[in-house]
């Protein structure tokens, strides 16, 4: 039912398409007519505009005619005001009159240079008295500053004889100084000031540096007690934040216990157990089913008997289209005629863009759709893959992120893990020995207990010996009565006195024998002590020296990458941006482009319809159905295409209702999980608050015994500090006083000084001026100009006569020059009126080419009537385009029923399906491209790592000179399966050859066990359990020995891992004895068979 509401709806909508296609074309037609109406609007405009030229020609034609009668009046007058009419041609009176023109001429060029010459001769003499005036002014000027100059001389030379009075500065000569005089005695008070200047310097640094040795005793013992003050604050806050530390952990260890209890682990467990089981059976129900492919092969059905129904209903309405084929025909052309404007009216639009996005080109309008849906899927292409690499990026700056957050995790850890192994071997250390010492000296100490302890065994076997020599030596002498030693024979007495003596020495050695044995024990047991703490302090050394610093460095590295990445990622952003936009720009044109190709379509379609109608207006064809039989055909056929929507509608509902109990199932199970990892994290935090708040206690009790140390430490240094600043305080003032009174003396010299210098610089100003030669120049110059300017004057006199003599024969010819320019004037005013009357001539010709006013009404006339019939058509037009509209409302009105009312959401769910299907295919497949680079990445990572590896346990294991290093390479087989081959390559200075065939036995031993080596030490970190089966097979002794240095590098780096484990089946011994050293096993185990072929496995130790 639905499938039959939406096709309705689809063929509303097609109706209204089409009424409103028509009411377009209708438009279109309206605006050709209203074109045509403004077209001949344009004719009866350009009629009427040649009958106001017409009436404005009649018009000119009156007042050129009353214009050449008023300048015909105007020439009658001129010719009775004629004092003399002239009968000489017009040229000779234009001559006469340049002639008369050029004697003016001349006249007036003599007046214009005579005036030029006065005009001269009054701008130099207005110069010149501006020059005396300014040379008065300046002379007025120049003398006063000489004055001054004379009165500055005076006051210098005054100022000079009191400050020698004053100061006693020597004799004088006798005043007034001249300028050299009065600068060397102004040298002699300026070196006085000078000398007075370093006496005040050397009194300051004394001052200076008697302070400063008192305020740097004073400050360094303020630092000293600023150190312990916030030693002692510093100990105070930390303990304050160890407490407050020590409640939060406790409140968190609480909380976690509280909701720990609320939770049973046990039945969270069961439930996440039988959900898991739920979930999957409910998929494997979902995918037997197989709803989709049933539906397909329904909706294949429904789709063939749609077409059949569809067949049915051309065949019914070819039967009644017989009185429409023609008013079909016509809209049919209409409708190709609107299509062609509408595709061409796109195309003008869009033509700029299409060009600029096909680079220049604009295809024909049938391949358009195809080249940009080509331009598009590139374009698009790209951005996938730019907008994948980008997320590759991301992906790899936030694992480098997630790297370097534990890498910091990691070098946390390894310092806490240092700080406790100090604090323990502090606490042990200082317990054992019983003295003040740094951890440091720890070698030192246990070398000296060793010595001690090997001292103390050494007295006890020596003393030990001697008294196991006593009674041997009593029974030689005894037996043999000679001395032990060397063999002397004894007399009796001798004999005696020996034995004696060597009795009193065994009883007297008992005694020293039980103190050494005790001093020996006690200094084998602190050595013991002192033995355990040896490992622990190997691996707090090894921490602070390779881990942490190899910690760090692996920090900098992964640092120093993220910079890169995120750089790389910045990049990929800056090009996805542009790229994106480039598609943007392609996807704006894909709705026109497929318009275009739509309206092509179309009228592909429409052509074959135009021609099979107009096929059809000629002849019919034969043997066409009944319209009873066509529609008992279309109801059987509708019937069962109802049934089919019917079973489709029923296998969606039952697939939906499978789908949404799957979904809550996952949700339940995904929420089950969760609540699980909640309490792994509850549980989690209980015990590590419990170690935090153990190491917080003890920070606690080290912190109270510090802050009490240093409050002991601070009183007298504060008693010292309030001494040694009173006595600054009082020397900084005294010496301050003495040297302010030594200032002022100096400061009141110094001013008079400076007045004298200003009085030498103002005279040393006026001499460097030259002010003196300027005024002597001054009084030349004025002199001079008022010479120059009495001349002027007379010059002034004679051009003034000469010129009024030539104004006055200026006028004499005034007269017969007016005469001249009458009889010229006249005949002007006649030519004029003869220019006239053909202007008059001229326009009552074009009038007659023009045409009569009753032809260009009649004509205006037709124009008139050709208007009314384009506006009756343009009604008609508007009649049938308000009953296209009608129809469009009534069918829009008619989608408005209820049956319509949610269909285009209908509709959109199963498309939305659709289309997310197919993006989570899209997603599928690029997460699986991105885990295939990601192998790669590490695949290659890891090779890269094994080879350097290897590269360096056979630099420092092999001892031939053939063979620089080894390598392993890998050739990948296929780009689908992912799968390598490898083969060994030996390399010897640029030379690189394949060692399978071409190397010797002990070569590939040696190098079976380095790649072995390389492999356990990239993949098994975790799982250090190494094991070789007589590894020196084939090797030679210096091999051999290279090998077993190896191994014993790779124990010493591994000491401090727990699960290395290196297993070694050898028969060679003196290898045995290499590797089998007490600082890295106790004990090897030997296996040798019994008489009966039984294998037997003895435990030895291992001796240095």
């Amino acid at each position: 039912m639905p499938n039959r509401s939406y096709s309705s709806l689809v063929s509303l909508r097609d109706n209204i398409a089409q009424d409103q296609e028509k009411a377009e074309f209708l438009k279109t037609q309206i605006k050709e007519l209203e074109r045509d109406i403004q077209g001949v609007e344009g004719k009866i405009l350009h009629t009427e505009t040649t009958l106001k030229e017409s009436r404005k020609l009649q018009d000119q034609i009156s007042t050129t005619t009353t214009a050449r009668s008023t300048l015909f009046k105007l020439q009658q007058t001129q010719y009775a005001a004629l004092a003399e009419e002239n009968e000489d041609t017009d040229e000779e009176l234009k001559e006469w009159q340049t002639k008369f023109e050029e004697r003016i001429a001349i006249l007036e060029t003599k007046i214009s240079k005579l005036e030029r010459e006065m005009n001269d001769e009054e701008t130099k003499s207005s110069l010149l008295s501006q020059t005396i005036n300014d040379s008065t002014r300046e002379i007025g000027k120049l003398q006063a500053e000489a004055d001054a100059h004379m009165a500055v001389r005076q006051e210098r030379d005054s100022t000079i004889q009191s400050i020698f009075t004053k100061h006693n500065l020597g004799s004088l000569p006798d005043a007034p100084f001249s300028n050299e005089v009065a600068f060397n005695l102004s040298n002699r008070i300026k070196t006085r000031l000078f000398d007075l200047e370093k006496d005040l310097q050397d009194k300051k640094k004394s001052n200076d540096m008697e302070l400063k040795l008192l305020w740097e005793h004073y400050v360094a013992l303020n630092s000293r007690c600023s150190e312990i003050e916030g030693q002692k604050q510093a100990k105070i806050a930390s303990k304050a934040g160890i407490v407050k530390r020590m409640k939060e952990k406790e409140n968190e260890r609480d909380l976690a216990e509280h909701e720990l209890s609320s939770l049973n682990l046990s039945h969270i467990d069961e439930r996440e157990k039988n959900l898991q089981v739920e979930v999957e059976r409910k998929t494997l129900a979902l995918g037997e089913r197989d709803y989709e492919s049933t539906i397909s092969q329904k909706r294949t059905e429904i789709f063939s008997l749609e077409q059949r129904i569809k067949a049915l209903y051309r065949e019914k309405d070819v039967l009644a289209s017989d009185s429409e084929d023609r008013v079909k025909l016509d809209l049919k052309k209409e409708e190709m005629e609107s299509c062609k404007r509408k595709e061409k009216k796109i195309m003008d639009e869009y033509k700029d863009r299409i060009r600029a996005v096909l680079k220049g080109r604009v295809p024909s309008n049938k391949d358009l759709k195809k080249e940009i849906a080509h331009a598009l899927g590139s374009l698009k292409k790209e951005y996938d893959d730019l907008n994948s690499k980008t997320l590759e990026a991301e992906k790899d700056v936030k694992l480098v992120q997630m790297k370097i957050q534990d890498t910091k995790s990691h070098l946390s850890k390894l310092q806490k893990d240092m700080d406790a192994k100090r604090r323990f071997l502090e606490s042990k250390f200082h317990s054992l020995i019983l003295m003040s010492s740094d951890i440091e000296s720890f070698p030192q100490v246990l070398l000296e207990a060793l010595e001690k302890r090997d001292v103390q065994k050494s007295k006890y076997n020596i003393a030990d010996g001697m008294r196991q020599m006593f009674d041997p030596f009593e029974r030689v002498a005894r037996a043999h009565h000679i001395c032990p030693c060397c063999e002397r024979p004894f007399s009796p007495e001798e004999e005696d006195e020996f034995v004696k003596k060597q009795r009193v020495k065994s009883a007297s050695s008992a005694e020293h024998m039980k103190l050494l044995a005790i001093e020996s024990s006690n200094a084998d047991a602190h050595f013991q002590q002192l033995d355990k703490l040896r490992m622990i302090y190997e691996e707090y050394i090894k921490l602070g020296k390779e881990t942490i610093p190899l910690a760090e460095k692996s920090l900098e590295e992964l640092m120093e990458d993220l910079k890169q990445k995120t750089q790389a990622f910045d990049d990929l952003v800056g090009v996805l941006a542009h790229v994106k936009a480039e598609k943007d720009s392609v996807e704006v044109l894909a709705q026109p482009v497929e318009t275009v190709d739509r309206l092509l379509q179309e009228m592909d379609n429409l052509k074959p319809q135009i021609e099979e109608l107009e096929y059809k207006l000629d002849s019919r064809g034969q043997g066409v159905k009944s319209v009873e039989e066509i529609q008992l055909q279309l109801n059987a056929l509708q019937s069962k295409r109802d049934s089919l929507n019917s079973e489709v509608e029923n296998l969606r509902e039952e697939q939906r209702f499978l789908s949404d109990d799957l979904s809550n199932m996952q949700m339940r199970w995904h929420a089950l999980r969760e609540e699980k990892l909640k309490a792994s994290s509850i549980l989690h935090k209980v015990k590590k608050a419990d170690e935090d708040l153990a190491l917080l206690a003890e920070e606690k009790a080290q912190v109270d015994f510090d802050g009490k140390h240093l409050a002991e430490a601070l009183v007298p240094l504060l008693k010292e500090k309030e001494k040694l600043q009173q006595e600054h305080t009082d020397l900084k003032l005294k010496l301050e006083l003495e040297y302010d009174e030594q200032a002022e003396k100096k400061r009141i010299f110094q001013q008079e000084i400076e007045m004298l210098l200003s009085l030498n610089t103002r005279i040393k100003e006026y001499l460097n001026s030259k002010k003196v030669e300027r005024l002597k120049d001054l009084q030349e110059k004025h002199s001079l100009a008022e010479s120059q300017l009495q001349k002027c004057e007379s010059m002034k006199r004679e051009i003034s006569a000469e010129l009024n003599k030539s104004k006055e024969l200026l006028r004499n010819q005034d007269q017969l020059k007016r005469n001249i320019d009458d009889n010229l004037n006249y005949r002007k005013t006649k030519a004029e009126v003869d220019e006239l009357t053909h202007e008059i001539e001229s326009l009552e010709e074009k009038v007659l080419s023009i045409g009569s006013m009753s032809t260009i009404e009649a004509e205006l006339k037709r124009h008139m009537q050709e208007k009314e019939r384009l506006l009756s058509e343009l009604n008609r037009c508007h009649g049938t385009l308000s009953v296209y509209q009608s129809n469009i409302s009534k069918n829009k009105l008619e989608l408005k029923q209820a049956q319509y009312n949610d269909i285009d959401k209908r509709y959109f769910n199963q498309l939305v399906q659709l289309k997310t299907t197919e993006m989570a295919n899209k997603d599928l497949d690029r997460y699986y491209n991105a885990l295939d680079k990601a192998l790669m990445r590490f695949h290659t990572m890891k090779m890269e790592e094994i080879n350097k590896i290897i590269r360096e346990l056979w630099q420092q294991t092999y001892r031939g000179q053939d063979i620089d290093y080894i390598s392993i390479h890998s050739d990948s087989e296929g780009a689908g399966t992912r799968s390598y081959s490898y083969k060994v390559l030996m390399q010897t200075g640029d030379a690189e050859l394949e060692m399978r065939g071409r190397c010797s036995a002990g070569q590939k031993v040696l190098a079976s066990l380095i790649i072995r080596l390389a492999l356990a030490e990239t993949f098994c970190l975790n799982c250090g359990i190494l094991a070789l089966d007589e590894p020196t097979t084939n090797l030679d002794g210096p091999n051999a020995e290279s090998l077993a240095a190896a191994l014993l590098r790779i124990m010493e780096d591994r000491k401090g891992q727990e699960n290395f484990q290196l297993i070694v089946i050898t028969h060679d011994e003196r290898f045995a004895q290499l590797i089998g050293q007490r600082q890295h096993a106790e004990r090897y185990y030997r296996v040798t068979k019994d008489e009966h072929q039984h294998s037997i496995i003895e435990a030895q130790e291992i001796f240095d």
